[in-house]
């Protein structure tokens, strides 16, 4: 700027000074030409009516001499016929040499006044009709070195101060330029520091000009961007907490397909795998649903990845015409797998139920068809009826109890409950085989905070269980406090349980492998959900001294002794 605006007025200022010049000049001219030809009007007219009064020829030629050395003019006199009556030079010129000497001649003849000056504007030519005497018409020139002179100092003048005012001009130019350069250059550090998102730096208008309003309107647009971008931040961070609270994974992903955010929630849901901003989305099924999010038109986009016992459920939001696209992760494989075991609890529970319907519809038939008559028949049947009957019962009860421990359809209520009492009227119930010992271990005064009938059907399934893989040894049955709780256990000296199979002891219908076939798979279940509607659990290791051992914990009502 400061070299093209300097030069844009150092422009301006010469034109102007050679405009200014070229009037001046001119206007000398003129006037140098009006004087000049006036003083030489004059002088001739002198001379003219000198030569008119000569009476003859040779008074002519020194009329003629006496008037050129007195007048500063040359003068030639010419006869009617324009022949030249005087000497052919005077004052040193020669009449060949005179501007239009022979047009003015013409002129001068044809009784009109002639006056002009040179085009150089070294002299001016004269020429006037004689009316009497021998001559008829004068030629003069009369040169003006004086004027010539001044009219040449006043155009180096004038030139002069015309280059002066070109430098002058320029160097105003520069300065200037510098001026506004120097102001625009702080603007524009104030906008790069605006552009930086350094909204703290004023931008100072010194002067009220155009360059100062544009400072005090970009200060303004400074204030008003660090309001908006702080309330943006505000915003953003708000937005930030909110995602990082929230049970589902948010990812964010730009158009090339990198992350731009992720909660924790989403790096815990994709982990191994890790989410890194700047980095590509790890799993490429997600990958490939983010590139369809950015086509035109995409709609919102639902997509299950399941990996092993872990499903995903994506739900992918399409940028329509935004820089980001979003992607929102809901870990669902407990769902899944509540969904499973639904469908395996009908399939398993229909199947079960289906086992000794048809035992007894089968049984029913062969008394229709003529069993009933024979006595040894008839009581064979009638027993595999009450059997099954009672098996059909002790299941619908089993499914029932366990319905409703998991659902919560009644609410329980918690009560200090006597252990002693309750364990031993479970070892009294249970139908041991011949040779297994039950025994009862409790402090008298122990108290849970339980139901009673809840407790009883958990203690009572896990001692069932014990019995039915026990064939020889004991089946302990005990109770003791456990800090702020009590633990309840059921040991048992059988063949313990295999590692392989703890983890899905408690999974419905679920039995072991080469153990009782006639079990539904359902007491374990009972039992601990029996415990967790009491605030308790229930956990199963291996016995010490071998086979399995059971443990009910819950909550202790008081302890004291009796």
């Amino acid at each position: 700027m400061r070299v093209w605006l300097a030069a844009v007025l150092a422009l301006l200022v010469a034109t102007t000074a050679a405009a200014v010049a070229a009037v001046f000049v001119g206007r000398f001219d003129a006037e140098f030409e009006g004087r000049a030809g006036n003083i030489a009007v004059g002088y001739s007219v002198d001379a003219a009516g000198r030569i008119s009064r000569a009476a003859d020829v040779e008074a002519v030629q020194g009329v003629t001499t006496r008037a050129s050395n007195e007048l500063p003019i040359a003068l030639f006199a010419f006869a009617e016929d324009g022949t030249l009556l005087t000497s052919a030079r005077s004052r040193g010129i020669p009449l060949e040499l005179v501007p239009d000497s022979g047009t003015a001649l013409d002129e001068a003849l044809a009784g009109r006044r002639y006056v002009e000056t040179a085009g150089d504007g070294a002299g001016t030519v004269v020429a006037l009709p004689v009316r009497s005497g021998p001559a008829s018409a004068v030629v003069a020139f009369a040169s003006h070195p004086e004027l010539e002179a001044g009219l040449g100092l006043a155009r180096s003048t004038i030139t002069e101060a015309a280059l002066w005012g070109v430098l002058v001009g320029g160097l105003a130019g520069i300065l200037v330029a510098a001026l506004i350069a120097r102001r625009l250059r702080r603007i524009a550090a104030s906008a790069a520091a605006i552009e930086a998102r350094d909204f703290d730096r004023p931008v100072t208008a010194r002067f009220p000009d155009e360059v100062g309003a544009l400072a005090a309107s970009l200060d303004r647009m400074r204030l008003h961007l660090r309001e908006a971008f702080t309330e943006l931040g505000r915003e953003r961070d708000r937005l930030e907490r909110l995602l990082e609270r929230l049970h589902e994974g948010v990812v964010t992903i730009a158009p090339d397909g990198t992350v731009e955010f992720a909660n924790e929630a989403a790096a815990e849901l994709l982990a191994p795998a890790r989410l890194e901003e700047g980095a590509p989305v790890p799993e490429p099924r997600l990958g490939a649903l983010a590139a369809e999010l950015f086509r035109p038109g995409a709609t919102v986009a639902h997509e299950r990845v399941v990996d092993g016992d872990r499903t995903l459920a994506v739900v992918g939001i399409p940028a329509h015409g935004a820089d980001t696209a979003m992607l929102v992760l809901d870990d669902v494989s407990e769902q899944e797998r509540r969904r499973r075991a639904e469908r395996e609890f009908v399939s398993n529970a229909s199947h079960e139920l289906r086992t000794p319907l048809q035992t007894i519809l089968g049984a029913v038939e062969a008394l229709q068809a003529g069993a009933l008559d024979d006595p040894d028949a008839r009581g064979r049947f009638l027993a595999l009826i009450e059997r099954e009957g009672r098996r059909l019962s002790r299941l619908t009860r089993a499914l029932l109890v366990l319905a409703r421990a998991q659902t919560g359809a009644e609410r329980v209520e918690l009560a200090p409950v006597r252990i002693l009492p309750l364990l031993e009227a479970v070892a009294g119930a249970l139908q041991a085989p011949p040779g297994v010992r039950v025994e009862v271990a409790c402090p008298p005064g122990l108290e849970a905070l339980a139901d009673a009938d809840l407790l009883e059907q958990a203690v009572a399934n896990l001692a069932a269980n014990a019995a039915h893989h026990t064939e020889e040894g004991t089946i302990r049955l005990s109770a003791e406090a456990n800090g702020d709780g009590v633990a309840i256990e059921v040991a048992d000296t059988g063949p313990g349980v295999p590692a392989r199979a703890r983890k899905r002891l408690f999974d419905r219908f679920y039995r072991v492998e080469g153990r009782a076939a006639d079990r539904f798979g359902l007491g374990l279940a009972i039992a601990r959900e029996s415990a967790r509607a009491l605030g308790g659990d229930v956990h199963i290791d291996a016995a010490p001294g071998g086979g399995t051992l059971a443990r009910v914990l819950l909550r202790a009502a008081r302890l004291e002794a009796v």
